[in-house]
């Protein structure tokens, strides 16, 4: 049931909705675009402000608490740790989009961006599947406006459209298969699902090919948002048609809002007697994972066009991710224990994951904060030659490019070293004896594509300061693109150096993401919660 206990928990996302809400209509009233970028990196502040006051006193980062229900929604660490990531990305957005003083972006945009993060933080809680995919829609929706609105030529246009198209097809893919995970748990909350697959009932053998084609449904439509092939095909046409901002938006909030849901509904809803573990989840991930890291590194070899070229390497990075993935579907274990002190097997893959993927978003942001930075009013950087003589031209940005291209390339001791490393070290770790041999073949096939990766990206770097420069425009990108630019750069050279925090943020919130089951009825508070549990 939803009561005030669950709107309570949405506050910091019902105050990103009022933001943007204020933005749309302020906009229309004050012509005057300066300020609204301001007024959305306070509403962050404010959202940020409410998290950390609401969860905090019974959630604590890198601590693992007992996960609590509160109607369609989910307390526990797991979406904590998410949504506190989630506004931090945001923030660096809304630098990223400002811009210069003669261009701001428009209050439709930075509306549109707000209910991007809002959309995301309430994917991360969902505990119904029709909240889930609520959250996935108020991803997607504003998207089309924030393509639309980043550039208006036929280009911009036309990648547009692509966009929308296909992500309304996904929609319907990941709704059908919502449909069949329902018919098998006859009800749309994810607990229902886990104690329906719990059972050890002739029902649920019979119930096995229905779930196993949904489980396919629910990965293809979640697919589309990880840019995991086979359903890739769009991001190299629409990132190359866009603005750099929005390629750098395209290439990193819907790889969040896919992890947390694969994370949610296949990994943590699914145990050992369903199919993410019957020989069929992990198999499946397998499968993608070489597909997308082996497509995107080949293809990126032969790009001219810069964004093109990180369209193909955001591709090959869903791979990665979906190591992870595979590593938690075959280490799940089902321990209706769970004692809080315990990690359940898996943990060390869906931790490597989230790893990786915030130390991806990071490199990621900071790549086309820079580009943005050095893109002029109207025109974009379009190729990598355009990036020739940069580290004579540009001497802040240049060093700060090389970072983010070392760091995806996963050379040491870069943050993205570290990502790498533990996905491929809980291959061998975190799985079943009997399934060592495919998880040490997935790593092998990994490692191979770390190494193709390093002579796209060192092609960038060799252009940016063994190349003449071609010309040496201004940079008119503004100081929010290069503040968020630098303090990009920062962020990767500290988790480099130091990445103890961040794993151990992981880790945590990946237990508590695994504890099973997830608590069927709500009666109080969390700490109330766990002091019946342990009673």
């Amino acid at each position: 049931m939803t009561d005030s206990n669950t709107i309570n928990l949405l506050i910091p996302e019902i105050l990103l909705v009022l933001m943007a809400t204020w933005i749309y209509v302020g906009g229309a009233f004050f012509p005057s675009r300066k300020s609204w970028s301001w007024t959305a990196a306070g509403g962050i502040a404010l959202a940020a402000v409410a998290l950390y006051r609401q969860q905090l006193p019974n959630y604590s980062l890198g601590e693992t608490s007992v996960p609590v229900l509160l109607g369609p929604i989910v307390q526990d660490g797991f979406g904590l740790a998410v949504r506190f990531g989630i506004l931090i990305a945001g923030f660096l957005f809304v630098l990223l989009s400002s811009q210069s003083e003669e261009d701001p972006p428009t209050p439709e945009y930075t509306g549109s961006l707000l209910l991007v993060l809002a959309g995301l933080m309430i994917t991360s809680v969902a505990a119904d599947l029709t909240l889930l995919f609520l959250g996935l829609e108020l991803v997607s929706i504003p998207t089309y406006v924030l393509l639309f609105l980043g550039r208006r030529d036929g280009a911009g246009q036309e990648a547009t459209i692509k966009y929308f198209f296909l992500s309304i097809l996904s929609s319907a893919i990941l709704l059908y298969g919502f449909s069949f995970l329902y018919g098998v748990a006859g009800s749309t909350q994810l607990s229902a699902l886990y104690n329906r697959l719990s059972e050890n009932s002739e029902t649920v053998v019979a119930l096995m090919p229905a779930l196993h084609l949904g489980l396919v449904l629910v990965m293809a439509g979640l697919a589309f948002r990880f840019a995991a092939v086979p359903f890739h095909f769009y991001a190299p046409d629409v990132y190359q048609g866009t603005s750099n901002v929005n390629a750098g938006l395209l290439s990193t909030m819907p790889k969040i809002a896919g992890l947390v849901a694969v994370t949610r509904v296949v990994i943590a809803a699914m145990p050992e007697a369903g199919a993410a573990t019957n020989h069929f989840g992990w198999k499946l991930a397998i499968a993608m994972a070489i597909m997308s890291m082996t497509v995107g590194n080949l293809l990126a070899l032969w790009q001219d066009n810069i964004r093109r070229l990180l369209a193909y390497s955001s591709i090959a990075h869903s791979g990665y991710i979906l190591v992870g993935v595979a590593v938690a579907l075959a280490g799940w274990r089902v321990n209706n224990s769970a004692a809080l002190d315990q990690q359940p097997e898996g943990t060390d893959g869906l931790s490597a994951a989230l790893f990786y993927l915030a130390v991806y978003v990071t490199a990621t942001t900071g790549t086309f904060a820079a580009l943005a930075y050095l893109s002029r009013r109207g025109r974009q950087v379009d190729g990598v030659d355009e990036l020739a003589g940069l580290g004579r031209t540009h001497r802040w940005i240049a060093p700060a490019l090389a970072l983010f291209m070392f760091s995806m390339a996963g050379i040491p001791p870069l943050a993205g070293f570290w990502g790498k490393f533990s996905l491929f070290f809980s291959t061998l770790g975190s799985v079943p004896p009997e399934l060592r041999n495919w998880f040490i073949m997935l790593s092998v096939v990994g490692v191979l594509n770390s190494a193709i990766s390093l002579a796209y990206y060192l092609r960038v770097v060799s252009v940016m300061y063994f190349r003449p420069p071609l010309a040496a425009p201004k940079a008119q990108g503004g100081m929010g693109a290069l503040a968020a630019t630098l303090i990009c750069a920062v962020l990767v050279l500290v988790l480099g150096v130091y990445p103890a925090p961040l794993a151990r943020i992981t880790r945590s919130a990946a237990r508590a993401a695994m504890i099973p089951p997830m608590p069927p009825v709500i009666e109080s508070l969390p700490a109330k919660a766990a002091s019946a549990r342990s009673e």
